[in-house]
């Protein structure tokens, strides 16, 4: 018996060495990074860069040309010639981790049931497991804000680096908003029938009361300072009205982002952010005055209404650049969570239309960083921030040449397989292509 325990001991050894390398071998060493042509995510580049990584910081950030370096000090040198280095894209408003696959309904805790439930938790329900995950970072994305969906209030999301063991080893920022799907006006139609669209209206102004009660109800329990009874709803809402959370508030229709304005402002919501803003280019006057940031919808997508350009999706973020907008871009949508790899895609269609290739970049690394709260740690490659970056052997931006090589979240070297490389190599074996 006792031979037969060792070889299980064993057994579970050697197989879990195999499988989750970047947990065991290679976390405490530094790294020197040469050579390569490094985008810092600030819309700086240098063209010849020393990237120096210890203890999961960068610790170095330089052109190799200007300055002297000594090796010696680091355990591994890597040379990059001819490679990309850029810091980890960062995927705002996503479902990464909630869904493994979306017609399984066991498989997917994005929703709660109610309509009013911020008190759900995302970082509770966030799967690490996920087999979703490998692919995603094998396209340089390696933070997620997770979200859940449905109702007015649906829950409060976390942000979760895409490497760990558990949620606790992921986890990077905990309940860091709350998500509002603000009530939508209905569209008046010809084809939709007058009393369809009375009808409509009169659930539109019901649930409008309905939410702006329930925060003023929360407000007045802040205010309150020794409860005899917890409410976890209104415990939730604390942080929205103290700034310590932000409000991530879904709409798209011009009239509703007036009307989500006038509604914050009333209220005195200290960190709102707008997410979706398909109308965006007619309120930007009002955006800015009140300083407001905007997670923009896929940029891979039919414009809002019939008569809008045909191009507007694509052309939206060059148009809140130059007007001065702090934005980034998110993907939420149809097949979000396996669409989240072609988070870098999107910056590239951003940059076709207008943005130059660092503002594109920007777009999904230090701007996402900024509205979220997390610039300090990651967001840019910039000395004593998190060594959360990738390499990649050619352009990350465009499809064709987004060939990621060598990844690291906060200094640990992440494996890059997966199940659809596993899956390519083995059928590519079975009829013998090379």
């Amino acid at each position: 018996m006792k031979a037969i325990k060792e070889g299980l001991i064993f057994s579970l050894f050697v197989n879990t060495f195999l499988i989750c390398p970047q947990f065991v071998t290679g976390q405490n060493k530094s790294v020197l990074l040469m050579n390569g042509y490094a985008h810092l995510g600030n819309g700086k580049v240098i063209e010849n860069s020393v990237i120096g990584i210890k203890d999961g910081k960068i610790v170095m950030v330089a052109d190799a040309r200007v300055i002297k370096l000594n090796p010696k000090g680091f355990d591994t040198v890597i040379n990059l010639s001819g490679k990309q280095v850029y810091p980890g894209i960062i995927a705002p408003n996503s479902t990464i981790g909630l869904v493994e696959m979306e017609a399984v309904r066991a498989s997917n805790d994005i929703e709660e049931v109610g309509s009013i439930n911020p008190n759900v938790r995302s970082q509770d329900a966030y799967n690490a497991d996920s087999k979703i995950i490998p692919t995603i970072r094998s396209n340089g994305i390696l933070i997620a804000q997770v979200c859940p969906r449905k109702g007015l209030l649906p829950g409060t999301s976390s942000i979760f680096e895409l490497d760990g063991w558990n949620w606790e080893d992921a986890l990077l920022k905990g309940d860091d908003g709350v998500q509002l799907n603000f009530p939508h006006l209905p569209i008046e139609k010809m084809q939709v029938d007058p009393p369809v669209l009375a009808e409509k209206k009169v659930l539109y102004e019901k649930e409008l009361q309905n939410l702006k009660k329930f925060f003023l109800d929360a407000k007045a329990y802040k205010e309150v300072e020794n409860q005899e009874e917890k409410n976890l709803r209104f415990e939730a809402m604390k942080g929205v009205f103290d700034g310590s959370r932000k409000l991530f508030i879904h709409v798209d229709y011009a009239k509703d982002i007036i009307t989500a304005i006038s509604f914050i402002k009333e209220l005195g919501i200290k960190s709102p952010v707008i997410v979706g803003a398909k109308d965006a280019w007619l309120v930007m006057g009002l955006l800015k005055e009140n300083n407001l940031p905007v997670m923009l919808g896929r940029v891979h997508d039919l414009p809002l209404r019939p008569d809008d350009d045909t191009d507007m999706p694509f052309k939206l973020p060059s148009i809140l650049q130059k007007a001065g907008i702090l934005f980034c871009l998110q993907n939420e949508g149809d097949m979000e969570v396996m669409n989240s790899r072609n988070l870098p895609f999107l910056a590239g269609t951003a940059e076709a239309y207008g943005l130059t290739k660092e503002e594109a970049l920007t777009a999904i690394t230090l701007s996402p960083a900024q509205i979220l709260g997390i610039a300090d740690k990651v967001g840019s490659l910039e000395t004593g921030k998190e060594a959360t970056l990738f390499v990649s052997n050619g352009d990350a931006l465009e499809m064709k040449s987004n060939q990621v090589a060598l990844v690291y979240i906060r200094g640990k070297q992440i494996d890059l397989n997966n199940e659809q490389k596993d899956l390519y190599e083995k059928y590519k074996k079975k009829y013998g292509l090379k």
